[in-house]
């Protein structure tokens, strides 16, 4: 392939939303070296970002907040790309919630990182979509939660 034919290839690149989580996560990283973040702090930051979020967003977050703070105490509160997110003792994030409204989705996501202990055999989900919780959603999050971190 010539180089004017690379050259005249354009990338639709980053959305503007990427964009910014990108960029909130590069601030969070920075913020992270500057001072050793403790759980109160990583929790009133976790709980200022679901402030932020619209109502039916951050009462969902909220829910997820404290179903993970209940079944995973091991887990401290830190935000991971603007959202709330929950990590291992080696600061590691196990689970996050992605709220609908940051990327503009129809479902907001509650997603698990590799260092969640949800194997099961070759293949498992790794994120669930959202839409409202009930009962039988919050009892199926307190058993993947703690099947995470055991």
């Amino acid at each position: 392939m010539s180089k004017k034919n690379v050259v005249n290839k354009k990338s639709k690149g980053f959305t503007d939303e990427e964009r910014a989580a990108m960029k909130e996560r590069a601030q969070e990283l920075m913020a992270e070296e500057r001072m050793n973040k403790n759980k109160a702090e990583g929790e009133s930051a976790v709980l200022a970002k679901i402030a932020e979020m619209p109502e039916s967003d951050s009462s969902m977050a909220k829910k997820l907040h404290n179903i993970i703070k209940t079944n995973a105490p091991t887990l401290s509160p830190k935000t991971w790309y603007g959202m709330p997110a929950y990590a291992n003792k080696d600061g590691k994030v196990v689970c996050f919630f992605q709220s609908a409204d940051k990327f503009k989705y129809r479902y907001a996501t509650l997603g698990f990182n590799e260092t969640a202990n949800l194997d099961e055999g070759q293949m498992w989900s790794t994120s669930f979509a959202l839409k409202k919780l009930t009962a039988v959603e919050e009892a199926n999050i307190i058993a993947l939660v703690k099947k995470a971190v055991r």
